[in-house]
């Protein structure tokens, strides 16, 4: 499914040719912060296999994100996002033994500090979301393990006597209170920030499933359950980057998150921009996405989430898609929209934007295999009924490139990695 034609000729002056970022680019020094990031998957056994409960949501895990975020663009705008149309809005009923404990599958976090005196916390940073929240002092034996936020504790917190709730599809939700403080990222500081203290977390936020104390979304704030600024915006508006723009880099040794501009050391080349049509995501396009150099699909709307495994499209089109792959079949049994391919697999596959092609790695697209020994792994792209035309981009994908979004411009764009 296209996005419709007024949306795309709206965005044409956006698209930007493909732009040099050699470190000698520019005269000009443009400091900025690198925040270490660790990953932590809940998705392998001891053993190495795929643990095959966790896989259970995995794919509707992150449309219930973007349904929330739907929901809270409208509450905060008066108007119907555009991929409202792409997503039915309905929440499905859990089936199976489907619990929060697999929010997410892989975490991408890092250290934040909050209050006054500062005091340390880890979060996952998330791009398909917009809201910071943690575990408060008076949350019940579900924040166990957890650093707890004391607001009492904070001389610059303040009460927002408004209470927020983060709901999932299998009835769990996030509860809390709402506050504003100060919170910094490797120096860089923001003050009135506002933040969720949780009087209540799930069962998959528990510490042996969820490490990370809270969460950080890093989207626009028209989908901020708070109607607040992200932490990123708050920066930007208060004066504390030269660049109004963040870069991802995620490796099994030496993730980063970098704020303020882009880590030049990581990658080579040049950026390939591509716009972002409609603020709250970051929702973009690819031109192609192609299989063993055929393409299976053209010019395709597409969010770009750091807090998603896989990569996650309608059920047509990811079924096309692994009718090109050898050995490939529907696996159901181990959870709604998940596909196998062999353990062999070396298949070749690249999603190409703005004319630009960018080739996804086997070995992150094999999720790895479904027990151990098996000739049998998990692919990683993930297919969910709910939607039509939009598919949602996650780690498979952004662990083969450097991601930087850029907010000033409003784009994202991918580089090689060096």
């Amino acid at each position: 499914m296209h996005l419709p034609i007024a949306l795309v000729l709206a965005a044409l002056p956006l698209l930007a040719m493909t732009v040099p970022v050699t470190e000698n680019s520019d005269l000009t020094p443009h400091p900025g912060f690198s925040i270490p990031i660790a990953k932590r998957s809940n998705l392998y056994l001891a053993d190495g296999s795929v643990n095959t409960t966790k896989l259970q949501g995995m794919t509707t895990r992150p449309v219930d994100k973007v349904r929330r975020g739907l929901d809270a663009y409208k509450r905060n705008t008066g108007a119907t996002h555009p991929l409202a149309h792409n997503v039915k809005m309905s929440i499905k009923r859990a089936t199976g033994n489907v619990s929060l404990t697999d929010f997410e599958a892989d975490l991408w976090y890092g250290e934040i500090m909050v209050g006054t005196p500062l005091k340390p916390f880890t979060v996952d940073f998330d791009t398909g979301s917009s809201d910071l929240f943690l575990p408060g002092s008076n949350c019940d034996s579900s924040c166990a393990g957890h650093t707890a936020y004391n607001p009492r504790s904070s001389s610059t917190s303040r009460d927002l006597h408004e209470t927020f709730s983060l709901a999932y599809a299998d009835g769990s939700t996030v509860d809390g209170e709402q506050y504003t403080d100060t919170v910094s990222i490797d120096g860089l500081t923001a003050t009135k920030q506002t933040l969720g203290s949780a009087t209540e977390y799930s069962t998959g936020f528990e510490d042996s499933q969820f490490p990370p104390d809270g969460l950080l979304g890093m989207a626009f704030q028209s989908i901020s359950v708070y109607g607040a600024p992200p932490v990123f915006q708050t920066l930007i508006d208060q004066g504390k980057v030269t660049q109004q723009e963040f870069g991802f880099y995620f490796a099994e040794d030496g993730s980063e998150l970098y704020l303020g501009g882009t880590n030049t050391a990581l990658y080579s080349g040049s950026f390939t921009y591509v716009p972002v049509f409609f603020q709250g995501y970051w929702m973009t396009y690819f031109d192609s996405f192609t299989v063993n150099g055929v393409e299976v699909l053209s010019f395709t709307t597409a969010i770009i989430d750091t807090g998603t495994t896989q990569i996650i499209g309608d059920s047509s089109s990811v079924q096309l898609i692994y009718d090109q792959i050898d050995g490939a079949e529907a696996a159901p049994e181990y959870g709604d929209g998940i596909y196998t391919i062999p353990c062999t697999f070396d298949t070749p596959i690249e999603l190409t934007f703005n004319d630009v092609t960018f080739s996804v790695s086997p070995s992150t697209f094999n999720l790895g295999p479904v027990a151990q020994g098996s000739s049998t792994c998990v692919g990683g792209l993930g297919a969910d009924d709910d939607l039509y035309g939009l598919w949602i981009v996650g780690d498979v994908f952004l662990q083969n490139v450097y991601t930087v979004f850029d907010v000033a411009n409003s784009q994202v764009g991918f580089a090689n990695l060096a």
